[in-house]
């Protein structure tokens, strides 16, 4: 008889094992199988482009695999049709046969009310002669568009061009897809027919059948969750999800259980594994699916997380991008970090510990990571800075040149 009862750890371990953070990073730099993997094992890379560091889908592939040719990974998911951009959580590359899967989430799409072509008067004129230029030009890019005034900016604001907006407008309908996009990561759009497979294109699934394929993807990228895990992974609301879980509970393709101090029922994915433990290292995107869901991540790791970049600077806790330090099956630390390309170094602004960790195995775990993401990045050397009780031992573990050449530009605690 099936166990109806797990233990957080395993919990835990299931959930790491099903998002591949149990294996052992391939040997050398890992090729477009790899990364083809970890994308469809994954179901969906949340898109962000901030880039202090690294765009986040980047890293969330560079966190289970190790250093990879991020062109391989452009020429995979642009190049060959298997992948495409979709709604999905967020923004997100999901493989090319969601297209129909997510369909619903293109007839339900709404833009954003301050959107700069919905304040633009006679938009709709505007937005058919947009589409027009893509049959008749794709792909474009924003720039490819006629100029449009639109509402005056204020300070700060990030407002897109009309332009811009427009093409995102017809890109959340479904009425063109990304076909690519520049180096400076613009999107290149065209007509979803000239960019999706004819026989995906043409596909259709019945909404509560795409449901079911979402959510049970869902459980197996999760490995073990709640209704609520599964229906933010993408985006689905719990009472849509809830009778469709019911269903593959019943068909046997889920099984409902509990673990130990969740008060509310588990799904196990009967896909999921249950390693014997889990080794492993890696620094995490704030838009990792381990953790881009804030509450699954208390669960499971008993770890408060919050990004921080739209707070004032004056009232962050923690730093503007701050990225989780996995460590065996522990969120052990958090660290503050950014790409100074300028001067070649890896900026360690702050070093926080979580309470009751190995702080010396944890300095001495994250100088080795740090050393290999810098290298991947291009960057030099590592800089460690004053800030959070974990600082003074890290800049000592980079400054004891084991860590491969790297140094050090500021030792000291921050007291």
């Amino acid at each position: 008889m099936p166990r109806r009862q797990l233990s957080i750890t395993e919990a835990r371990r299931i959930a790491l094992a099903a998002q591949s953070l149990d294996r052992p990073r391939p040997d050398g730099a890992a090729d477009i199988r790899h990364i083809r993997r970890v994308i469809n094992e994954l179901g969906v890379l949340q898109l962000d482009f901030v880039n202090v560091l690294v765009p986040a889908h980047y890293l969330v592939v560079y966190s289970r695999l190790g250093p990879y040719e991020r062109q391989r990974f452009d020429r995979l998911v642009y190049g060959r049709g298997e992948f495409t951009e979709q709604w999905a959580h967020e923004a997100s590359i999901v493989p090319a046969d969601y297209w129909p899967l997510l369909a619903h989430r293109r007839a339900a799409f709404r833009p954003y009310q301050n959107s700069p072509i919905q304040r633009l008067p006679n938009h709709h004129e505007y937005l058919q002669q947009a589409l027009q230029i893509v049959r008749d030009k794709g792909p474009v890019t924003g720039r490819d568009l006629p100029p449009a005034a639109g509402p005056k900016r204020k300070a700060g604001d990030w407002h897109r061009s009309v332009q811009r907006s427009a093409l995102e407008y017809h890109f959340g309908f479904g009425n063109v897809a990304v076909a690519g996009r520049l180096p400076n990561f613009q999107r290149r759009y065209d007509l979803p027919e000239r960019v999706i497979n004819a026989d995906i294109y043409r596909r259709e699934v019945p909404r509560h059948l795409a449901e079911r394929k979402l959510l049970l993807q869902a459980a197996r990228a999760c490995g073990i969750a709640t209704l609520a895990d599964l229906a933010d992974y993408y985006r689905m609301t719990p009472p849509d999800a809830r009778e469709r879980v019911a269903e593959l509970v019943e068909e046997g393709e889920l099984v409902e259980l509990s673990v130990d101090g969740w008060a509310m029922p588990a799904y196990l994915s009967t896909d999921a594994r249950l390693p014997r433990s889990v080794n492993c290292r890696a620094l995490l995107s704030p838009f990792d699916p381990l953790v881009w869901y804030r509450p699954r991540a208390e669960r499971l790791f008993d770890f408060h997380y919050r990004i921080e970049i739209y707070v004032p600077g004056h009232r962050r806790k923690w730093g503007y991008y701050v990225l989780p330090f996995l460590l065996d099956e522990t969120i052990v630390a958090r660290v503050d970090l950014k790409a100074d390309r300028a001067t070649g170094r890896l900026l360690v602004l702050s070093a926080h510990p979580e309470d009751g960790i190995d702080e010396a195995r944890c300095a001495h775990e994250l100088a080795i990571e740090l050393g290999s993401l810098a290298r991947w990045l291009g960057l030099g050397a590592v800089s460690v800075g004053r800030k959070g009780r974990l600082a003074r031992a890290l800049a000592r573990e980079v400054k004891s040149g084991t860590r491969g050449g790297f140094s050090d530009g500021a030792l000291g605690a921050d007291g």
